[in-house]
């Protein structure tokens, strides 16, 4: 085309541009307008929206911007479409607050953006999570005279949804049809997933019928949903019942269907149903995927058949599917269940070399198993190579470690992890707090279990009533039940009341103590507020019984 004479119009470029694109042959295109620059053919405002189109996809945001650029350079006015291209390739990267920048940017201007353009930014805040910002714009949207289609409308209720605001994703969704929208089956599916995930059976049937009466009918995504909430909830037959419905409704199982299927019943320790299911999958043409065989090998681990979870590992990586890291975690979490500590170790080394990268549960997994069979020097190791070349440790590695060495009777080691914890941006919460307590108590340090004690109150933290069980045992073993009953006590001011465990403490405390009377009168107390005595504290009243010969202690 470019070797004719005379050189082609710009508009018989775009053409061949747009074809270009269609096929997603972005570089192409960009290697295109290159040569219609070498040739001294002008691109116009369609060409260049296209190049921009083109490095927002290949992810060359940059690329796209300079192309902006260069449009002002040349007079080139940019539309709407050249804004609305560069805020999708924003929200695609994520950067939705470069995005809401660029649209405001935008209206700045005196550009009036289309619904294609405040649809985008919709969906970019929901799918980064920014829901109350989603819920403003939509707002804005409608101030503004753009009505949110029942797509917009959606997004924003499947949102809402997802992060915990059913409340919200419902009245949203009321308000909908208030106005005259008709849901469609997205809007229905988004509601009945939150719905099933919460339990709340009722309310999910009344939605169903709502559908019937609408003439919506269910899509697999919706009998996925169901099939998927009745095996959470242990009800296996009564999934396989929706399964055969759907089947006589016309629609087939899809690898999702069945691997939901597969991990109900691995988990219930039906093995044998599960391999089924799996042999049912094939001959109708699908092949099991990483998910499928990663569903076994996890339901083996749980019958610690270790040698057959290994088999199916095997068998995965023969069919050519690769294993993925939640692969290898189920195995290594396997052998550590199991004590096959060098096995799992084995596992770990094999990552490297398969291309895959350890992620923190992989770590806390291995530190899990090391410490719960002392080899805390092996947990530290892992820890040292979290730090210099592994993900960023969380509060889980820290608590397993802690108690590993807490545990261990390594306790020097344990404060150190705790003071470097605090002066990390880590947030120590009362789980921290309460390990280090109960070592150090049990250790015969009351003094500086105090002062981790009085610390709690002073970093905002409340302690909770294992803390005040901890701290009240220990006083009553140390011999000072007064201090212990002044704390168990305080515990009501503090708006943490004693359980039952706790006032069994105290009980016991006043009895090895020799305070009969005030335990007498706290086992009443203990009794009107609903709780029993322990087997522990009952043997001790008891004993009191017979060396006193006096049954009127209890009366």
């Amino acid at each position: 085309m470019i070797h004719k004479y005379p050189m082609p119009s710009v508009v018989e470029f775009n053409k061949l541009l747009g074809a270009i694109v269609r096929m997603k042959r972005y570089a192409i295109a960009v290697s295109m307008c290159k040569q219609m620059e070498f040739f001294r053919v002008s691109p116009d405002v369609y060409t260049l929206n296209i190049l921009t189109n083109c490095f927002c996809h290949l992810g060359q945001l940059d690329c796209g911007f300079s192309v902006l650029g260069k449009m002002l350079k040349l007079g080139v006015e940019p539309t709407v479409v050249t804004f609305s291209t560069l805020i999708n390739g924003l929200c695609n990267q994520s950067q939705i607050s470069h995005a809401v920048g660029l649209f405001d940017e935008m209206i700045g201007q005196g550009y009036r953006p289309n619904l294609i353009v405040y649809s985008t930014i919709l969906n970019g805040l929901c799918k980064t999570g920014n829901t109350y910002r989603a819920v403003r714009f939509l707002r804005m949207m409608e101030e503004r005279g753009f009505e949110p289609n029942i797509v917009a409308y959606s997004t924003v209720i499947d949102c809402l949804c997802k992060n915990g605001l059913l409340n919200e994703a419902l009245d949203l969704f009321s308000e909908v049809k208030a106005k005259g929208i008709r849901p469609n089956i997205v809007s229905y599916n988004c509601l009945i997933h939150a719905l099933c995930n919460l339990g709340q059976q009722k309310e999910t049937m009344q939605l169903l019928n709502e559908m019937v009466d609408n003439n919506i009918s269910c899509d697999i995504v919706t009998y996925n949903v169901l099939i998927d909430a009745h095996c959470k909830e242990g009800m296996i037959s009564e999934a396989i019942e929706i399964l055969d419905t759907m089947r006589k409704h016309g629609i087939e199982p899809n690898l999702i269907t069945y691997n939901i299927c597969i991990d109900a019943y691995c988990k219930e320790g039906m093995l044998a149903e599960a391999k089924d299911i799996v042999d049912t999958m094939i001959k109708q043409g699908i092949e099991p995927d990483v998910v499928t065989y990663s569903v076994l090998v996890d339901g083996h681990c749980l019958q610690n058949q270790m040698d057959k979870a290994k088999s199916v590992f095997q068998l995965m990586i023969e069919k050519g599917c690769a294993p993925d890291i939640h692969s290898y975690n189920i195995m290594i979490n396997g052998y550590c269940k199991a004590k096959r500590l060098d096995e799992a170790m084995e596992l770990f080394d094999e990552l490297a070399q398969n291309g895959q990268i350890p992620d923190t549960v992989t770590y806390n997994t291995l530190m899990q198993g090391m410490c719960r069979l002392g080899r805390v020097s092996t947990a530290c190791k892992l820890l040292r190579m979290m730090l210099t070349s592994g993900p960023v440790p969380n509060l889980v590695t820290c608590s397993i470690l802690l108690d590993g060495l807490c545990k261990s009777g390594k306790l020097e080691e344990a404060l150190k992890l705790f003071q470097a914890m605090q002066k990390s941006r880590l947030e120590v919460d009362i789980v921290f707090y309460n390990i280090l307590i109960d070592v150090l108590c049990k250790a015969g340090n009351i003094e500086t279990g105090k002062e981790l004690f009085h610390e709690l109150f002073v970093n905002g933290l409340k302690p909770d009533v294992y803390t005040y069980s901890i701290m009240i045992n220990r006083f009553c073993t140390e011999g000072l039940p007064d201090e212990a009953c002044q704390l168990f006590r305080s515990m009501e001011e503090n708006d943490c009341l004693p359980d039952s465990f706790c006032y069994n403490i105290m009980i016991r405390g006043f009895l090895r103590n020799s305070y009969t009377s005030k335990a007498t009168q706290l086992l009443k107390e203990m009794v009107s507020k609903g709780f029993s005595a322990g087997t522990s504290t009952a043997t001790l009243f008891l004993d009191l019984i017979l060396r006193s010969n006096n049954k009127s202690i209890l009366i």
